[in-house]
């Protein structure tokens, strides 16, 4: 007999501060909003720049990714999808921006009320212009990294669509213990920033089957927004150390 539903229905979930400058907000997004959300990331998804696998030194990650904005490869940002069909990026939409901006005004309320650490000055409209969106098909997972390639201090927003996810919060001096493991749900937004924003973090693995039937996807997909504070057409393009870069699943 499947409990979660009615685990979810007897024990509403609370928003949480999972370490300091990282709060879950759970339900943050209402169903009608994750259905405008999917059908907004099925569109990004069409080529040209579209939904491509990313290959890794050492291997292919199991997590299929399109940006917006800005193009993501390992391990730096450029204008084109460079390891992909080589066309433009497709622009970041403002409303997504407006609702990171939500979502941490929302966790830094959240922080405050714990006592916790918050998030520095919130990002002012427009900041917001960059997101990666992930999909999880069955199987799939990412391993402990840390988002290095920004030149921002902004917090990270997270949302989450589909099959829940076992999310792993780390601390930023290592992959290695001590973490927090937090289930995502579809409609979760988490948000992490201030003391938070370089903590190693990681999906261990998702939950196949556990996605809202209304919602009408199968797998999970993750849209990270971000403030990159890179201007291209003046600043070289860098990567990451090794060290720093997504371990292949």
């Amino acid at each position: 007999m499947d409990t979660g539903s009615q685990d979810q229905e007897l024990f509403p979930r609370g928003p949480a501060v999972v370490a300091p400058g990282a709060v879950h907000l759970p339900g943050h997004l209402a169903a009608e909003r994750q259905s405008e959300l999917l059908a907004a990331c099925r569109r990004w998804a069409l080529p040209p720049a579209g939904l491509r696998t990313v290959r890794v030194r050492g291997g292919v990650m199991s997590v299929r990714q399109v940006g917006l904005g800005l193009h993501w490869y390992p391990y730096a940002y450029a204008r084109t999808a460079v390891d992909g069909d080589g066309a433009p990026v497709k622009p970041f939409p403002e409303w997504l921006g407006e609702w990171a901006r939500a979502a941490v005004r929302a966790a830094a309320e959240v922080a405050a009320a714990a006592g916790g650490a918050g998030f520095g000055a919130d990002p002012a409209p427009g900041e917001y212009d960059v997101a990666l969106v992930n999909f999880y098909p069955e199987g799939a997972r990412m391993g402990m990294h840390r988002d290095l390639e920004e030149r921002s201090p902004a917090p990270v927003v997270s949302f989450s669509l589909g099959d829940a996810c076992v999310f792993r919060f780390g601390n930023t001096e290592s992959r290695g213990r001590p973490w927090r493991d937090t289930e995502l749900r579809s409609g979760d937004a988490f948000v992490f920033g201030g003391p938070a924003r370089l903590a190693y973090h990681a999906v261990p693995r998702t939950r196949p089957g556990t996605a809202p039937r209304a919602l009408g996807l199968t797998g999970r997909v993750n849209v990270t927004v971000r403030v990159s504070g890179l201007d291209l057409a003046n600043e070289r393009e860098g990567g990451a150390t090794a060290e720093q870069r997504p371990r292949c699943p």
